[in-house]
Order: structure tokens, then sequence, then C-alpha cells
């Protein structure tokens, strides 16, 4: 039997990306999404999205804040020990292959073209 973990989410970006630089030359940026629901009266779905290497660079430079984007990814799952209570925790992310940069020219400068990077 085939396995697939594919995701794939349009939303807005909660806050500006952070980015960061490893001494490897690898480059990681993260930021929130904001996936509103079918009604409006219904609180949006937030997500944590990671990117690697290239596409990273380009959320860097042309993601902000408020900026509409499409993302195509995998969902995985951060696994770490508490330091406070020492239990075992984890959170949801979406690691992200493909990222397509949309909305209005205000948001970011009218680019739609997409960005892929391999996982």
């Amino acid at each position: 039997m085939t396995s697939l973990n594919v995701v794939n989410l349009v939303g807005r970006v909660g806050r500006d990306p952070e980015v960061k630089y490893f001494e490897s030359g690898s480059v990681v940026t993260k930021f929130s999404l904001a996936v509103n629901r079918r009604r409006r009266e219904d609180e949006p779905d937030w997500f944590t999205i990671e990117i690697w290497g290239k596409t990273a660079e380009v959320a860097a430079n042309y993601v902000r804040k408020g900026s509409q984007v499409g993302i195509q990814g995998a969902l995985r799952f951060d696994r770490w020990n508490d330091r406070a209570t020492g239990a075992d925790r984890s959170a949801p992310v979406i690691r992200a292959a493909r990222l397509e940069l949309l909305g209005a020219k205000r948001d970011n400068d009218g680019s739609s073209s997409p960005v892929d990077e391999e996982f």
C-alpha cells in the first residue's frame, strides 16, 4: 500500500518570518499561517510553516505579516522534552516544498510565481 503525506494550504502570514542560517550553508525560515474556515464566524486554523533552502531565502525576502501565500508540503511532528516538567511534547509543523506568493500587488510586489524546494 502506498503512503501519501501532502498538505495544501492558502492563508495569510501571522508574523514576519524568522530566518536562521547555519554554518553548513543551510537556511530555514519559519512563520505562522492563518487559514480561514468556510464560515466567516469561525476562528481560523493556525499552522507553523517551515521552509528550507532557496525557497526559504525567497520567503525571507518577500513574505511579510499579512501576505497571502499558498503552501504545498508535508505534515510532520517536532518532538522534544520539556525542560521545566520533563514531559514529552510535540507540535505539528508543515514542511513546505512549494511556496506561492499570492494576493494583491501591495501584498508582495505582484509576484505570483511558485517557488519549489525538494523535501
